[in-house]
């Protein structure tokens, strides 16, 4: 299971990884894209005689999600804790900024835009 969220700074990808070690994932980003590859291994033997259902997958796996944000790649983290990955992707400044307009007067108080010669 995938989650995608954003919040005011990023957006996030946290994804559900139980029994899986950081060591046995890859994360990148190609483009848009963020990829999650890995492996998760079979718990050992057991002395089991009959299986009677099995619904957690073993072996390699890989997600792709597409993230429609602008984000500054070079500052992509991950971490894996208590079964969850997450991956932080800081969003890109937009390229708009509020510009503060002073108010300009000339040495006698008078905006200087009004003075007539």
């Amino acid at each position: 299971m995938v989650d995608v969220f954003e919040t005011e700074k990023a957006v996030v990808v946290r994804m559900e990884l139980a029994g899986v070690r950081a060591g046995d994932l890859r994360v990148t980003v190609d483009g848009d894209w963020l990829r999650i590859r890995g492996e998760r291994h079979p718990p050992p033997a057991t002395d089991a005689l009959r299986l009677h259902r099995m619904e957690v997958a073993f072996g390699p796996f890989e997600r792709s999600v597409q993230i429609s944000v602008p984000f500054e790649r070079e500052q992509v983290a991950a971490n894996l804790e208590e079964g969850f990955l997450s991956v932080v992707l800081p969003k890109r400044a937009s390229g708009r900024r509020r510009i503060d307009v002073q108010d300009v007067q000339d040495a006698q108080g008078e905006d200087p835009s009004r003075q007539t010669s």
